[in-house]
Order: structure tokens, then C-alpha cells, then sequence
């Protein structure tokens, strides 16, 4: 079985053996392996192509092993992986319509509202909620900037994940 993944690196000496020393001494084999150290993620990070051979169990060790590594997978086999964004809004999101901030979060290429939680207060200008977001590897940058765009718009109070 092949697998194709492609990887995300900083640009220090040594990530990319920290990479790939897994895949060998759990028993796969490395077909092709594509560093342009000239492109660059908008995080400042280098996504590195590999492509692995060998069977499926061991190629899952190898993927959970370069994960524990803190070596991120931006995709497996051209499917990219999924984030979490997480973010809270306080005011009164009741009155300025969880609908419609929930479908304008959607309608962003790449992001799907995943789950949400209100608290409801008296007075409602001090409800709150948590929404969980699911988005495209590599988009969280500019999608906390259109949640906090959104919030401002609805005179809310936008705290995002750091």
C-alpha cells in the first residue's frame, strides 16, 4: 500500500530527519520525498511531500508516530486534514442571531460550525457562546480574523484561541 503525506516543518536543521526516521525503523519504505525550502506555509513553515510504502498497519504507526514527534500532517493521500478553531462570543449573541453568525462562520471556504454551546443570561448583553470550528489545515489564521470581523459587526466580545 502507498500512501501519499505531506507534512509541515520548520525551517531549522534537522526537521526533516526528525520526519522521516520513523518510517524506516517502524518497517516502511520512503518512494519519494519533495523539499522546496523556497515555498513556505502562511505559518513560515515548509510543507514537505512524502510518499511511503508498505502495510496498512505499519503506515498508521508511522503516521501517529510522526504526529507524536509534533510534526503536523496537512494532508493524507491529497484529503487535507482538519483543525479545531475554538472561539467564544459574549454580548448578546441571542439578539443579534445565532443563525445568522453560524451561517455566515459556514459560508467561509473550508469551515464547517462543528458544535456550539450558549449560556443564556439576564440580562441576554451578557450571554455567552463557544463555538467549535472545523477548518481547512492551514486557514486559522484568517478565519479568527473573519470571526472577530463578524463579532465586531454585531458589537460582540470575540476571545479566540491563541
Amino acid at each position: 500500500m502507498r500512501l501519499n503525506l505531506v507534512l509541515e516543518l520548520l525551517d531549522v536543521p534537522g526537521q526533516l530527519l526528525e520526519a522521516l526516521s520513523p518510517i524506516g525503523k517502524l518497517g516502511a519504505n520512503i518512494v519519494a520525498v519533495i523539499h522546496q525550502r523556497d515555498v513556505k506555509t502562511e505559518r513560515g513553515t515548509i510543507p514537505v511531500q512524502i510518499t511511503i510504502e508498505g502495510d496498512k498497519e505499519i503506515l498508521d504507526r508511522v503516521m501517529e508516530s510522526i504526529e507524536k514527534r509534533g510534526i503536523q500532517l496537512i494532508a493524507v493521500d491529497d484529503v487535507l486534514r482538519k483543525e479545531q478553531i475554538i472561539t467564544i462570543l459574549v454580548g448578546n449573541i441571542v439578539g443579534e442571531d445565532v443563525k445568522d453568525t453560524l451561517a455566515r462562520l459556514n459560508q467561509l471556504e473550508g469551515v464547517q460550525v462543528a458544535d456550539l454551546d450558549l449560556k443564556m443570561s439576564d440580562p441576554p448583553e451578557n450571554s455567552a457562546t463557544k463555538i467549535v470550528i472545523e477548518a481547512d489545515y492551514g486557514q486559522k489564521r484568517n478565519i479568527l480574523k473573519k470571526i472577530k470581523e463578524i463579532g465586531n459587526q454585531k458589537g460582540l466580545l470575540v476571545i479566540n484561541e491563541v
